[in-house]
């Protein structure tokens, strides 16, 4: 048995082609990935990985190939936006075997995945793609755009609650006629934490959905405030409430922050709930600052 020998490995601005003498000896050591020498183009170092004798998803042999960024090339925060084709060259007669590919490299993906390109027995009965034990894979660079990536970031900050005592704010809107509103309706505003707030419900599809809105956008732009946050349905007579709570940050862009479809509008009717008194409905807003962040 001979050895397996890369050979002949070139490059021009927009190609890299890769030559294996002895490919039968590549076949005899089965199934696993194997590494080209490093290449750059356009900017970038690159390398191809082959795999000859993988698996298709019809469990058929299959020659795999794929375009992997050199880790040495990957820098933070950088987006590469690539077009390119990896080719198995017909030595013979040009009808290469191409797949063509577009993929965005980063930090947290520097390869392409897996391209099955041909079956194996295809390439061993083709009278172009082997010659002379000879096999030549590449790769064809159409697009190469390079970006820094828009990140924002943001820093928050969270009270101490061991060294700052508890302060909870609590408000009841009771709706005389719960069934005389309309589907969906504001509380009157009240003061919780320095901030006015209302809770919003909307009767939709036979169930109620419960919501804190921030009343008034009187927030810089890139702060928000941490609130955590309670709202229930009383039962006035004395038994277990229907709670929600919620952990959420409130900002001006996003200002109302809840619970959808909560409870249904037959749980609200059963008597024996309390949630009704006569047409009475009492809902409960527990409001609490917890902490705040700021948008780099």
């Amino acid at each position: 048995m001979g050895n397996c020998c890369v050979a002949g490995a070139s490059s021009d601005k927009a190609t890299f082609k890769w030559s294996i003498d002895n490919f039968s000896s590549l076949l005899d050591k089965g199934e696993g990935w194997i590494n080209s020498r490093v290449f750059k183009i356009m900017g970038h170092d690159w390398h191809l990985r082959l795999n000859p004798m993988d698996r298709n998803s019809d469990g058929e042999e299959c020659v795999s190939l794929r375009l992997v960024r050199s880790k040495a090339s990957v820098e933070p925060n950088t987006i590469v936006d690539t077009s390119f084709r990896l080719i198995i060259y017909d030595q013979s007669y040009g009808k290469h075997s191409e797949h063509h590919v577009s993929h965005t490299f980063h930090t947290a993906s520097t390869s392409s995945g897996k391209s099955c390109m041909i079956r194996l027995a295809k390439l061993k009965n083709s009278s172009g793609f082997v010659i002379n034990d000879n096999c030549v894979f590449g790769v064809k660079f159409i697009k190469v755009v390079t970006t820094k990536a828009k990140t924002a970031s943001e820093k928050f900050y969270v009270k101490n609650t061991s060294t700052l005592p508890e302060v909870k704010d609590a408000y009841t809107w009771c709706i005389a006629d719960f069934f005389g509103m309309e589907n969906e309706g504001y509380s009157p505003e009240f003061t919780a934490g320095g901030y006015k707030w209302s809770i919003y419900l909307n009767k939709e599809e036979n169930h109620i959905s419960l919501y804190l809105k921030k009343m008034i956008n009187d927030l810089p732009e890139d702060y928000a405030v941490l609130v955590e946050y309670t709202l229930s349905i009383k039962n006035q007579e004395g038994g277990k409430h229907f709670i929600t709570k919620g952990r959420t940050q409130f900002s001006n862009n996003y200002p109302t922050w809840g619970f959808e479809k909560v409870v249904s509008m037959e749980d609200i009717q059963d008597s024996s709930n309390g949630y009704l008194v006569k047409t009475k409905c009492c809902i409960e807003a527990e409001v609490k600052l917890i902490g705040s962040s700021r948008m780099k």
